[in-house]
């Protein structure tokens, strides 16, 4: 099947799609915010950015979250597998790199010792099974929000007699 829209029209379409602040990624946010939950956004960590900048950090918690999008990051449900007609040399090998890249950032994340969820376009249709997946990933909200680093030291005074 032939594509339906020009091709300078085709590349305005494709240049307008996001990779920050996507839908799926502001629900996920306003989600874990109303539950408690603070995060810093994209791979920034206080030590600079993390393997495969993840849209969500919870530094204290050593977690991040991915929210993905299945056609671009080839899911296993039908619009990951759905592949264009038009230029399909392309896409396979645009998609093959995504793989590879996403494979990589977590295993460098893994080796760093954070805990990674990848959260999919697609389960995000029922909110309280992905509230719940994601309440059980991240344990419960403020039980390990800040470090003994982030917070001010005690400081005791000696009792007079």
């Amino acid at each position: 099947m032939a594509d339906t829209v020009s091709p300078e029209q085709r590349s305005r379409n494709m240049s307008r799609i996001r990779s920050k602040n996507t839908k799926p990624e502001l629900l996920i946010r306003r989600l874990l915010h109303r539950a408690g939950y603070r995060f810093r956004l994209h791979g920034a960590t206080r030590g600079g950015s993390l393997p495969g900048k993840p849209d969500l950090v919870f530094a204290g918690r050593r977690k991040v979250i991915f929210v993905n999008g299945c056609f671009w990051h080839t899911h296993s449900c039908p619009a990951g597998t759905h592949a264009p007609a038009t230029n399909p040399e392309f896409w396979a090998a645009k998609r093959a790199r995504t793989l590879a890249r996403d494979a990589a950032a977590l295993q460098a994340l893994n080796d760093a010792g954070w805990e990674a969820l990848v959260v999919w376009e697609c389960e995000m249709r029922n909110a309280s099974v992905l509230e719940s997946q994601l309440l059980v990933f991240l344990g419960p909200p403020g039980a390990a929000e800040s470090s003994p680093l982030d917070s001010p030291a005690t400081i005791t005074q000696p009792k007079g007699n």
